[in-house]
């Protein structure tokens, strides 16, 4: 399986890492900010940087777009994972116009209230994962995964 991991750096890609027992069996592509945090971390990794800041930046919201488009069309992946942040959106929103399925997982500090990634994401994103049940609880199609740490 070919999964594309979307994420920014510092907790959004800590919780990522938590998951090496999945992703690790599969071959896999990350997008991510290019911070040195990102960089040491994913140092073995193949690692495309994308347009950063994501926060809140229509610019570089716009640049993504492209990015992931593109990026999407070359790889082809399977999956397109996130943890968020916004680098999360344009990569999730094409991974269905080439087949694959898109999963996002809301980080451990969201318990009870989505993040603005999750709520821009949700409605489209084919699995939303939670680690808390009381998200679960406001989001009907979301799914509780139990803490990833």
């Amino acid at each position: 399986m070919r999964i594309l991991i979307a994420c920014s750096s510092g907790g959004h890609l800590a919780q990522a890492l938590a998951l090496e027992p999945w992703w690790g069996e599969h071959e896999r592509l990350w997008v991510t900010g290019p911070t040195e945090d990102a960089r040491l971390k994913l140092r073995d990794e193949r690692v495309i940087e994308c347009a950063w800041p994501t926060q809140r930046n229509l610019p570089n919201l716009a640049r993504n777009m492209v990015l992931a488009r593109r990026v999407i069309d070359e790889w082809r992946p399977d999956v397109v994972f996130s943890t968020g942040a916004a680098v999360a959106v344009p990569f999730l929103r094409q991974a269905r116009r080439v087949g694959a399925r898109s999963i996002f997982l809301e980080t451990i500090d969201r318990i009870d209230k989505p993040s603005l990634t999750g709520r821009l994401v949700y409605p489209f994103v084919d699995e939303y994962l939670t680690q808390w049940d009381q998200l679960t609880e406001k989001l009907p199609r979301a799914q509780t995964v139990g803490l990833v740490l």
